[in-house]
């Protein structure tokens, strides 16, 4: 036979149980002490009812008459049975001032000597005791029969203890009908009760319910992406450790409203939005998320679950693979093109024309070689250089000259480590991705770039002279530049004027905002010399390095429409 140990109830169970037992004990307490105190009130009413039947007994002048015969029970007997069925009480008898009775309920009694106290009815008192006589125990009252001062004989009016028990009882069984009537609705509802948080708790008990939440604890601060939870009144209702890193959050939000956490405008009305969002791009300060959200829902509106990932880094990689993407299309059309001029020299020398075969090659080389010194020459920084030359070769392939200004200078070295090289090819090359954008179709299609430092010293400002230096990088285009009601809309995410490509449009802009933000910088778009529009970034170099004079350029808001991203 094999035995086994009941597992822990659930916590439904448990409460019910509970609350089972504590109502039981509710009522056996009341009821003891309505016992109790019933009791005690029966035995007082009985004493009130025995002294007020006695007491009229004795006032009764017929009573007094009676008594000064010479048969006082012939009298008396009956007048006492007919008062007793009248009064209900048990006993009334009345007796002479010896004690010997003139009346009884039972007749053999009559003419025997009264047993109970007398001696206070005999000095005119009227007094009540519990006392056990002929018929049992009982709650009697004792008064005199006064004739003036004159005492002529004794009333006593009684009820039996067992009566008094018997009406208590009565009331007792009324109460625990009562009472079972209660405990059995209050289990019901306890019942009903318990079931709907059966139902909420899936039926677990209360170890089961804390290792839960211990998991969901250890889960939700373990998993890296950001888990916000509002509830109906878009108020933070659960934050974990990476949704706190993500949003740029300090101090305990839950309970504040989505409004009220000073996230960017884009980013809240998202959070704010009733309808679900799949894989939204927004950004930060300082990063780019991916935000999911998907509203609870029970009926009515409960809450929103919002899903938070960090694509910041794959963004970047994105741009970078963009770039690379961009730099094989130029190979592949600077392939092409140094096929045609190759095949080109190979027939110069087959129709016995070497040395016009050398003049086309040695021409072809030069153009090539001095774009890549003038590059070299006016931005010697490594990677600035390397992009430069790039999207000089993507510009051309798609019709647009792009040119770096005399104005450059920026020698290798120079940069802080403060200042990767990654946010510099951020920076700069959605600014000229842009502006090839602007300038392909124009007249004399071109793009002009500038890079170099700029001391902040002011003669005229003391203050100015602790500024650090400032890389400064211009971009400008030959486009139709952009509208001034678009000058500050054109740096958020998701403004553009041109269709939406199979990447979408929107977002380079705001990369470039985030990156110089990121870096204490500034971001202006003016009209450029000629028109179309021109970008200046101005980002403060806060480390000791080498300083090139550069030419200082003033920014204002832009005029003209355009189609920037």
């Amino acid at each position: 036979m094999r035995f086994s140990v009941p597992g822990p109830r659930s916590l439904a169970g448990q409460l019910f149980a509970m609350q089972a037992v504590l109502i039981a004990v509710v009522v056996a307490g009341y009821a003891l002490f309505t016992y109790v105190s019933d009791r005690s009130q029966a035995e007082e009413a009985a004493r009130r009812q025995a002294r007020a039947v006695a007491r009229s007994v004795a006032d009764s002048p017929s009573v007094l008459q009676a008594a000064r015969t010479s048969d006082p029970t012939a009298e008396l007997q009956p007048y006492a049975l007919k008062v007793m069925r009248d009064t209900e009480v048990d006993f009334i008898t009345i007796m002479d001032p010896r004690g010997i009775r003139w009346t009884h309920p039972d007749p053999d009694q009559i003419g025997q000597p009264f047993r109970g106290h007398t001696e206070k009815a005999l000095k005119g008192q009227t007094f009540t005791e519990t006392y056990t006589g002929t018929l049992g125990p009982s709650v009697r009252a004792v008064t005199p029969i006064q004739d003036g001062k004159e005492i002529v004989g004794l009333v006593s009016a009684g009820i039996r203890v067992e009566e008094i028990t018997q009406r208590v009882q009565d009331q007792l069984t009324a109460l625990l009908g009562v009472a079972a009537g209660a405990l059995v609705l209050g289990a019901v509802g306890t019942y009903v009760i318990n079931a709907r948080l059966r139902r909420h708790t899936h039926g677990m008990n209360a170890a089961q319910l804390s290792r839960m939440h211990d998991y969901h604890q250890a889960a939700l601060h373990a998993v890296r992406e950001g888990l916000l939870m509002l509830d109906g009144q878009y108020r933070v209702a659960l934050i974990n450790d990476g949704g706190r890193e993500l949003l740029g959050v300090a101090g305990d939000v839950v309970g504040r409203s989505v409004a009220e956490l000073g996230l960017p405008a884009p980013l809240t009305g998202a959070l704010l939005a009733s309808e679900p969002r799949v894989d939204e791009v927004h950004l930060t300060a300082s990063r780019v998320l991916v935000i999911n959200t998907s509203p609870v829902s029970g009926g009515e509106r409960r809450g929103t679950v919002v899903t938070l990932r960090d694509v910041t880094e794959l963004q970047s990689l994105m741009g970078e693979l963009d770039s690379e993407r961009g730099f094989t299309q130029a190979l592949r059309s600077q392939a092409h093109e140094a096929a045609n001029r190759l095949h080109t020299v190979v027939s110069l020398i087959e129709l016995g024309r070497a040395e016009e075969a050398v003049e086309f090659a040695t021409a072809e080389l030069e153009l090539a070689q001095a774009l890549t010194d003038q590059v070299v020459a006016a931005v010697s920084e490594p990677v600035l250089a390397a992009l430069l030359l790039g999207k000089t070769a993507q510009a051309n392939e798609r019709g647009v000259e792009l040119m770096v200004s005399e104005d450059s200078s920026l020698d290798d070295g120079l940069l802080p480590e403060s200042l990767p090289s990654r946010d510099l090819v951020t920076i700069l090359g959605n600014l000229i991705d842009n502006a090839v954008d602007a300038a392909q179709g124009s007249v004399r299609a071109r793009v002009t770039v500038a890079a170099y430092t700029q001391d902040t010293e002011d003669p005229e400002d003391p203050e100015a002279l602790d500024d650090p230096p400032e890389l400064v990088l211009r971009v400008s285009d030959t486009g139709p530049g952009v509208d001034p009601e678009h000058a500050e809309a054109v740096f958020q995410r998701g403004f553009s004027t041109k269709p939406a490509g199979p990447g979408g449009r929107g977002l380079g802009l705001a990369l470039v905002r985030q990156a110089v933000q990121r870096h204490e910088g500034t971001l202006s778009v003016s009209e450029a010399d000629g028109g179309g529009a021109q970008f200046e970034v101005r980002l403060p170099l806060r480390e000791s390095g080498a300083v090139a004079e550069g030419v200082t350029s003033r920014t204002s808001v832009s005029r003209g429409a355009g189609g920037y991203v």
